[in-house]
């Protein structure tokens, strides 16, 4: 009796080792397909690399927008233009915000042994997000303070300015929010 629960035993180890060994040389489509990815990606880098540039106009951009944003007090004009092609304006302390963006992760990051799972984090006011908040913006008023939202989508565009426009189609702009122009311009 024991004789047979032994070779039973052995032959369950073998088939658990024997499936664990075959489970790591997967020789999947997939992996095949990924593998030839890789390999013509290889091929193209040594063929045409990655050529030097000697100055990086994203960069400067980039910094010039840390530059004009990174200072605090800083006030951001947001032209929106309806369906009819008509402008209308707020002034807001620093940049217009999305409302989808967080200051906590939104997503953590598990591994079991089924394998890795990305699940859902609740925001700041405990609720969880469907990510379909990135057209909404908000922000606050250049002198109240006052807490302003605001959504774009069809038909409807925002445009962002560090400096009020003078342009015919935005000098005609109907204020939005509690602040106008004159003022702003009556602080500085």
């Amino acid at each position: 009796m024991k004789n047979i629960a032994r070779t039973v035993l052995v032959g369950v180890v073998a088939l658990v080792m024997g499936l664990t060994l075959t489970s790591c040389t997967d020789d999947s489509s997939q992996d095949k397909e990924n593998k030839a990815k890789q390999e013509n990606y290889d091929h193209l880098v040594a063929q045409q690399p990655a050529g030097r540039m000697e100055y990086s106009p994203t960069r400067e951009a980039i910094n010039q927008w840390i530059k004009t944003w990174g200072k605090r007090g800083k006030l951001s004009y947001v032209y929106i233009q309806n369906a009819k092609g008509e402008y209308g304006y707020f002034i807001m302390k620093g940049l217009p915000v999305p409302r989808c963006k967080m200051l906590t992760p939104t997503e953590r990051v598990e591994s079991s042994s089924d394998g890795i799972a990305v699940l859902p984090q609740p925001g700041m006011d405990g609720t969880y997000s469907s990510g379909s908040t990135c057209n909404a913006y908000y922000g606050f008023d250049a002198t109240t303070g006052a807490y302003m939202e605001f959504t774009i989508g069809t038909n409807q565009s925002f445009f962002l300015f560090d400096k009020p426009m003078t342009m015919p189609e935005y000098a005609s702009a109907k204020q939005l929010g509690p602040t106008s122009v004159k003022d702003v311009d009556k602080q500085r």
